[in-house]
């Protein structure tokens, strides 16, 4: 892990938390590094139950630290380096992606700013609480830049094609309010990261197979046909059925006691 990225684990729930509140969680080399190596440490974990990703100070990100990245004298090489494994996701791109790709629920939970690089970041998570006065912006016009991590593609699936192209072009700061309302958030919480918590916990109490398997299906009929959506919403299904933890899950129920469900394999 990194100084940058600090993170608590309870009963399956990983608290994440970025943690440069000088700098509002603004993305320099060692944030980038921090979260791609949080984010694939957690994903090899199988008694993760669900993550909460929130930022420390005043914010929860102010998107890249230009400033940090000029004294490298680096013109953006190295953020848009791909790894030698060929991946099509980028070092940038993977420091967002990485929380599309956890097995488990990922909460954003949102305050102060969420800016450029920081906005894709909770665009990437499952759900987002947001603070109704948090400050969110595709801000990259500003700069003379586009979305480069992976927002483009998450944008397009939560909003209107109409409304992602203003926000891109005008780089213009919503409310919280507004966000939920243009679909960039899930809703509105005063505190949005206790919520986030709550909620957390909540998921981590369901079977854990089940709950992997909904990400999996729900994630893969974003991008899918719909016949294909309807083969593997059949084939997971038959996955779950029988299963220990499914039929743990009926046992509960039906004895009116907390489950006791093992981690997936």
């Amino acid at each position: 892990m990194s100084d940058r990225v600090q993170v608590t684990i309870t009963d399956g729930v990983a608290d994440v938390r970025l943690s440069r509140p000088e700098k509002l969680n603004a993305l320099d080399p060692a944030m980038f590094a921090g979260l791609v190596d949080t984010g694939r440490g957690l994903a090899a974990d199988p008694s993760l139950r669900a993550v909460v990703l929130s930022g420390e100070g005043r914010g929860f990100c102010a998107g890249l630290d230009f400033a940090s990245f000029m004294k490298l004298g680096d013109d953006g090489g190295r953020l848009l380096a791909r790894r030698e494994d060929g991946s099509a996701v980028n070092h940038a791109q993977r420091a967002a992606w990485v929380w599309s790709e956890l097995p488990v629920p990922v909460i954003a939970a949102v305050h102060g700013v969420a800016y450029g690089g920081g906005l894709q970041i909770a665009l990437a998570a499952d759900i987002r609480l947001l603070a109704p006065d948090a400050r969110l912006s595709v801000m990259e016009i500003r700069w003379g830049l586009i979305p480069d991590m992976t927002g483009t593609q998450t944008l397009r699936h939560l909003v209107r094609l109409d409304v992602a192209k203003e926000l891109t072009f005008t780089g213009r700061v919503v409310s919280g309010r507004e966000a939920v309302a243009l679909g960039l958030g899930t809703r509105v919480e005063e505190n949005p990261r206790e919520a986030a918590l709550s909620m957390a916990r909540d998921i981590a109490t369901r079977s854990p197979n089940a709950i992997r398997a909904a990400k999996r299906l729900l994630n893969a009929n974003v991008f899918g046909s719909r016949d294909d959506g309807f083969w593997l919403e059949e084939q997971i299904q038959r996955e779950l059925f029988g299963s220990p933890n499914q039929l743990e899950a009926v046992q509960a129920n039906f004895e009116k006691r907390a489950p006791r469900f093992s981690d997936p394999e």
